[in-house]
């Protein structure tokens, strides 16, 4: 079960959590978050680290960004995903890789996120099957992303489709076995952010470790 960080802002918290079993690490283009990264010079120092990340891939999550600036900072953040949690066309994802196809700039794959709730209609991801390599399910919630409230995950039941996703939306410690028992075809992973916080931006890295302990006992 793969593990994705995501709402970091701390050069050291980075590196702390880069030592752990995670997956991804997500960083937040979104200046409305309460872990916005652009208060952060951290441009900078992931281009002078890049080897501290290894096999950690590099997420942005935006929110109805432009194209332009998502494209800029994937070159300057030296991202390997865009997360894109706002209300972004499928038309609008088969545009950003279009940049990726017929220029040299740096690709990075495309994860979309659907706000769930027990109303939420399955049939809206389709349009995005072969324009994103990852979807992700949150909850409905007030904010896009960081609510801290979990949805009922038997909603995902309903889900058939081919595209792989990510779990999110209040997962909390104490969860490692019920995550493991979900029997859904198409989950890989989860994605962890307010219940492992200090302070917003700042993750607990020692519950960090013990969730993925629990979460993929060896």
């Amino acid at each position: 079960m793969r593990v994705k960080v995501c709402g970091t802002t701390d050069p050291e918290n980075i590196e702390a959590l880069l030592s752990l079993p995670i997956d991804y690490i997500g960083f937040i283009f979104y200046n409305r978050s309460k872990r916005y990264i652009g208060k952060k010079n951290l441009g900078e120092w992931i281009q002078e680290h890049t080897d501290l990340f290894g096999d950690v891939k590099r997420v942005g999550v935006f929110v109805n960004a432009e194209v332009d600036e998502i494209l800029n900072m994937i070159h300057d953040y030296q991202l390997d995903y865009v997360q894109l949690h706002g209300n972004e066309s499928a038309e609008y994802c088969a545009e950003l890789r279009s940049y990726w196809e017929i220029s040299s700039i740096r690709k990075a794959k495309v994860i979309k996120a659907f706000p769930i709730d027990e109303d939420f209609d399955f049939e809206l991801t389709r349009p995005y099957e072969g324009k994103c390599e990852l979807f992700l399910f949150d909850t409905n919630g007030e904010h896009h992303g960081g609510n801290g409230i979990t949805f009922d995950w038997s909603i995902l039941e309903n889900y058939n489709g081919p595209t792989p996703f990510l779990l999110a939306g209040g997962i909390d410690s104490g969860m490692e076995e019920a995550i493991r028992n979900l029997s859904l075809p198409q989950l890989i992973g989860v994605d962890i952010n307010s219940k492992f916080e200090l302070e917003p931006g700042l993750k607990d890295v020692e519950k960090v470790k013990s969730f993925t302990d629990l979460l993929n006992p060896v």
